[in-house]
């Protein structure tokens, strides 16, 4: 199996594509599946359209369903910071992809994302697997 480890500098913004860097660990090889991995409790990993606006939607989306206020019991860190650890059970910290001929099989329209609302850690690790078929 085939493995690398990528820092991911994600800063303030909530969502960021990375599909290109999944593209790239890809090509070349061969069948296979690519596993996708976020080993962080606050942050996780989607499948969905970029560039269309759907990033703001989606950062708008998790602000509704997983408010920044004084709710949660994990009260560390900045205000809110507890939904940030909620934020896993509902955007996976993981994704499995088919690879044909060294080509991620996204539909047209897919990208791979992480969605990270914690702004006190702006650094992601980004592990990527392929396990050639």
């Amino acid at each position: 199996m085939k493995t690398v480890e990528l820092r991911i500098e994600t800063g303030t913004r909530v969502v960021h594509d990375v599909t290109g860097l999944v593209r790239e660990f890809c090509a070349g090889g061969g069948d296979g599946l690519v596993h996708v991995f976020l080993p962080h409790a606050t942050a996780g990993l989607a499948l969905m359209e970029t560039g269309s606006g759907s990033e703001s939607d989606l950062e708008d989306a998790v602000a509704r369903l997983l408010p920044a206020d004084g709710r949660y019991r994990h009260r560390h860190g900045s205000p809110g910071h507890g939904r940030d650890h909620v934020l896993p059970a509902f955007v996976s910290p993981s994704l499995t992809l088919p690879v044909v001929d060294g080509r991620v099989m996204l539909g047209t329209w897919q990208s791979v994302v992480v969605v990270d609302p914690n702004g006190d850690n702006p650094v992601r690790t980004l592990r990527l697997s392929f396990l050639a078929g």
